[in-house]
């Protein structure tokens, strides 16, 4: 099976300095890592440019540029290559034979699906912590960006040769879910006939908590109507957790996520778990017995020096050591989080942790805490997720009433559909703020990404049945050769697709995604406009059966990429659309 482009022009560039190993220009024994082979800014600079001669070179201890004419006279030898070109201090700017445009898109025809998958993780395992949010009441769109950009991260790295955990990691200790207990049981004295009045100030006031009553009072009777809060706490607070949980995997099941974990905080704490990390960080001299600094600013009348057990997070990059347990002995949430980490690096070699951006300021402490868990041996990523604005017609959204105080995310899967929710929420980077516009992302027009990436799809996918109507069979071998410079631009996009998808993977950025499949889009209906004025520009031209097999070829190699791009987004292709 051929090697996509990028994957060939790499091997092109280690045969090359070879070559120039071998000649004597290039000293033997060099192994140069971080070479390039990217298409440039502008066009007129050809259609592929490498930084081999620069990153040679410093190897080297030699000048770029003697390099790079050499490595460029070598290149120009290759079949693939009309012409190699130096510029400026030493990068190499390519310019491709119309063949090796035509052999990519048969590369396409050929690996179908499987057209930018590689081997970039190495089976290494990846664990991805996203969504992670409280279990005290339905999905809202708070959480929804961070859940899709998770997804789309955890499609991008298994399809980059990386095996992933999404893991959920469930908050289920702590002062939240008592209130959340003591919720529950409000509407269980409510579902049994008790007059409860308003909901207390300080209790959770959704409508989602009457079906948790209802199910406690089937389940218990009156039995603890009027008995004391420590006969009936743990029992309600694990009911309503699990029956919470439930819910979040429904409302994530909407959006088509599904995790592979779910790691409960009060399993890890009941585990000993935070005990035994505390022993192994003592065991290296990274915790210690000490006194934080008083608090910066006026002090607190209150405040008092205690001896605390401090980890040292200072010795990794904070600004600070972060005690891992309370004044009054128990943990410390970054204790247990320290913990957590230790027990999720024991079976991944890399973490992804996605977070909102409101937990920004804890960063620093779980990155060193990661750092020294792991001795330094495993990348760890923190990626925050800013808020998502929900506007109606520029207008903001208002609540939900059966969420109490904010818009769930049933509801608005419900009205735009999966598809649009996951595309929007990847059209940014994540730590840009974004609005959501229930009138502008279901709008049939340019504008719209959604709309557009999908109409390109569509508009392709309408290409066979109109052929048959023309009496054009799809069955006889297509001739590329027909294809023109202005066809060829289209595949020179779409050939980016499998370095895109690299580099997005390397740098945990599954956006870039979404904005490639815009400009591939943007080419495509480019080319498909130019029919509208000139018939013979058009993808089927009835008069020219040949040319037009070439052209459906083509098209169906763009709509292939289009739907390995949406695949990772999480986002089905449309195969018709209408235009308004």
């Amino acid at each position: 099976m051929a090697a996509p482009l990028h994957t060939r022009f790499l091997d092109h560039l280690a045969r090359g300095i070879e070559a120039l190993q071998s000649s004597g220009d290039l000293p033997a024994g060099i192994e140069p890592n971080g070479l390039t082979v990217e298409r440039p800014h502008d066009p007129a600079h050809g259609d592929l440019s490498t930084n081999a001669a620069m990153v040679l070179a410093n190897l080297a201890g030699a000048q770029p540029r003697p390099i790079a004419e050499k490595l460029a006279e070598w290149l120009a030898t290759l079949d693939e290559i009309a012409e190699a070109t130096v510029a400026g201090p030493g990068f190499i700017n390519l310019r491709l034979t119309d063949q090796a445009w035509r052999d990519e898109l048969a590369v396409i025809a050929e690996q179908m699906d499987r057209y930018g998958r590689s081997a970039l993780g190495a089976g290494r395992t990846v664990n991805i912590e996203f969504v992670s949010a409280n279990p005290t009441g339905p999905m809202h769109m708070g959480h929804c960006r961070g859940a899709v950009v998770g997804d789309a991260l955890a499609n991008l790295l298994a399809f980059s040769g990386h095996r992933v955990i999404r893991e959920y990691y469930v908050n289920d200790a702590g002062g939240q879910v008592d209130i959340l207990a003591r919720s529950a049981h409000h509407r269980y004295r409510e579902a049994l006939g008790e007059s409860v009045g308003e909901i207390p100030e300080g209790l959770y006031p959704g409508d989602y908590m009457k079906p948790v009553g209802e199910a406690l009072a089937v389940e218990f009777s009156d039995r603890y109507v009027d008995a004391p809060e420590t006969a009936w706490l743990a029992i309600f607070r694990a009911r309503t957790v699990a029956a919470m949980m439930e819910m979040i995997r429904e409302d994530l099941s909407l959006l088509g996520i599904r995790h592979d974990r779910f790691s409960s905080e009060a399993s890890l704490v009941a585990a000993g778990k935070p005990d035994a990390a505390e022993a192994w960080l003592r065991e290296r001299d990274l915790v210690y017995n000490g006194v934080l600094e008083p608090p910066k600013g006026e002090v607190p009348e209150d405040w008092a020096p205690v001896e605390l057990p401090l980890f040292r997070s200072t010795k990794f990059g904070d600004d600070q050591d972060r005690p891992i347990r309370k004044p009054d002995g128990s943990w410390t949430y970054f204790g247990v989080d320290l913990a957590y980490h230790f027990e999720k690096a024991r079976d991944a070699d890399e973490l992804i942790d996605i977070w909102g951006a409101d937990h920004g300021g804890t960063v620093k402490r779980i990155v060193a805490a990661a750092d020294a868990l792991t001795e330094g041996r495993k990348r760890f990523d923190v990626k925050l997720v800013q808020i998502v604005r929900l506007l109606r017609a520029g207008e903001p959204v208002k609540m939900s009433k059966r969420a109490g105080t904010f818009v769930t995310l049933a509801d608005v899967i419900r009205e735009v559909g999966k598809d649009v929710v996951r595309f929007m929420m990847l059209t940014r980077k994540p730590e840009a703020h974004m609005e959501f516009d229930f009138a502008t992302v279901v709008e049939a027009s340019k504008s719209n990404p959604v709309f557009y990436v999908q109409y390109a799809h569509a508009r392709i996918c309408s290409l066979a049945s109109r052929a048959a109507e023309f009496g054009i069979g799809l069955e006889d071998e297509a001739d590329l050769t027909l294809l023109d410079s202005s066809s060829l631009t289209l595949v020179k996009r779409a050939a980016e697709f499998p370095r895109v998808v690299e580099a997005a993977a390397a740098a945990r950025e599954p956006h870039r995604i979404a904005f490639f499949l815009e400009a591939l889009a943007s080419e495509f209906h480019t080319l498909w406009n130019m029919g509208n004025d000139d018939p013979t520009r058009r993808f089927l031209y009835p008069d020219n059966a040949p040319l037009s097999r070439s052209r459906l070829f083509l098209a169906a190699a763009i709509g292939q990429v289009i739907r390995n791009g949406l695949g990772l987004m999480g986002v089905e292709p449309k195969h018709q659309l209408e235009r308004a």
